[in-house]
């Protein structure tokens, strides 16, 4: 068994892809139209092209999704969480991008985390290995 796609609840395709690309820097994989204006879109790290696909999920506006971002984002919950090699200068590279963050780099023992607003209604925790 493999993990090869994971999703992330957005409500606009067109925002969400600006974000995870001319943002957090990952590239376009598929973008299949689906009928009804929904898209099968994913997007993927430059590093690893056929790595895991993140599926660009059309479903924040369904209630269940709506209440579970909302409560996640109220408690400073991360959605999801992406790997970085260096914590410290992705940090800064997003911020002169004008990224949000609720949280600053922060070393948790075994890792150093940070937290970022997509813009999308979610929190997204960035990593690094500390200890391995």
């Amino acid at each position: 068994m493999k993990i090869k796609l994971e999703s992330v609840s957005i409500s606009d395709y067109d925002k969400a892809l600006a974000f995870y690309t001319e943002k957090l820097g990952f590239v376009k994989k598929h973008d299949v139209p689906l009928g009804n204006g929904d898209r099968w879109l994913t997007v993927v790290s430059p590093e690893e092209p056929n790595g895991t696909e993140l599926l660009l999920e059309p479903n924040a506006e369904y209630p269940a999704m709506k209440a579970l971002k909302a409560d996640l984002v109220r408690d400073g919950i991360p959605f999801t969480a992406f790997e970085v090699s260096d914590i410290y200068e992705e940090y800064e590279r997003l911020k002169k991008l004008g990224v949000e963050f609720t949280m600053e780099p922060t070393n948790m023992g075994a890792t150093i985390v940070a937290v970022l607003d997509d813009t999308c209604g979610n929190l997204i925790q960035i990593y690094q290995m500390t200890a391995g």
